[in-house]
């Protein structure tokens, strides 16, 4: 026995093993070294709204008229959200028709200012509700306001469930969502994911979901329609939430 515990520290003490310790050891001390010195940061540190989304101005929403806002009394409901910072506002088109299905909107924001992960994809949230996702498509909201020209990336999907007594679902129900992420747009999880992760001189961190679930009742619309009036909505909204609520990114 006490050969072989003599051999096994022989092989530590051998050159080769002394030699590629010392060269992790360095290798380790460097890049410590280089993250300090260079401003790096592999943790984030949280970052709040610049204004709380519940204090999001109703006049500057036009000519969208603010219906109802709810908050989620569930405290199961709101651990399980990950966030506090949400507002769940039911919004209504002035300029259609009192009948449109898209007259009325849903507005469902959520933000998280210290974000390790990003939960709660439409995708998830309403199978896992007993709703049918019928269908799945990648899109781009194209913003054409004066001064706030942007091609954003977003997704719609589609729902059904017929027997639920839920405000849309006498029909299938359109939801089209977007992320906010570090200062930029992203169109699905996978795309926030990488954006949290893509700038390490960042500081801080968070990321933002803008989701909007249209009431159809009894009419199916197609992706054109919903798109249409996703962005006379975004064009509206984003706008705001850019200005006035949404954090500046800043390396420090």
């Amino acid at each position: 026995m006490g050969d072989i515990r003599r051999n096994s520290i022989r092989v530590y003490l051998q050159p080769a093993f002394l030699i590629c310790a010392a060269v992790l050891a360095v290798a380790a001390s460097g890049m410590s070294i280089a993250i300090k010195n260079l401003g790096v940061y592999l943790k984030k540190e949280p970052l709040p709204l610049k204004k709380s989304l519940d204090l999001l101005d109703e006049e500057k929403l036009l000519p969208y008229k603010v219906i109802s806002k709810s908050k989620i009394e569930n405290e199961e409901i709101v651990k399980e959200l990950g966030t506090e910072d949400y507002i769940q506002w039911i919004l209504e088109d002035t300029t259609v028709d009192v009948d449109s299905p898209v007259r009325r909107c849903l507005l469902f924001i959520t933000y998280y200012k210290l974000p390790d992960r990003v939960p709660h994809v439409p995708e998830e949230c309403y199978t896992g509700g007993g709703y049918q996702r019928l269908a799945t498509d990648s899109v781009t909201f194209e913003i054409n306001k004066p001064g706030f020209e942007k091609k954003i990336p977003g997704r719609q999907l589609v729902f059904g469930k017929a027997d639920s007594d839920f405000w849309q679902s006498r029909g299938k129900f359109p939801v089209l969502y977007l992320f906010r992420v570090n200062g930029e747009y992203a169109g699905s999880r996978d795309e926030a994911r990488i954006a949290l992760n893509r700038n390490l001189f960042y500081k801080h961190a968070y990321f933002c979901k803008v989701e909007l679930i249209f009431n159809q009742a009894s009419v199916a619309l197609s992706k054109e329609i919903v798109v249409e009036a996703s962005e006379k909505l975004l064009t509206v909204i984003l706008p705001v939430l850019e200005e006035e609520h949404w954090p500046e990114m800043k390396s420090l």
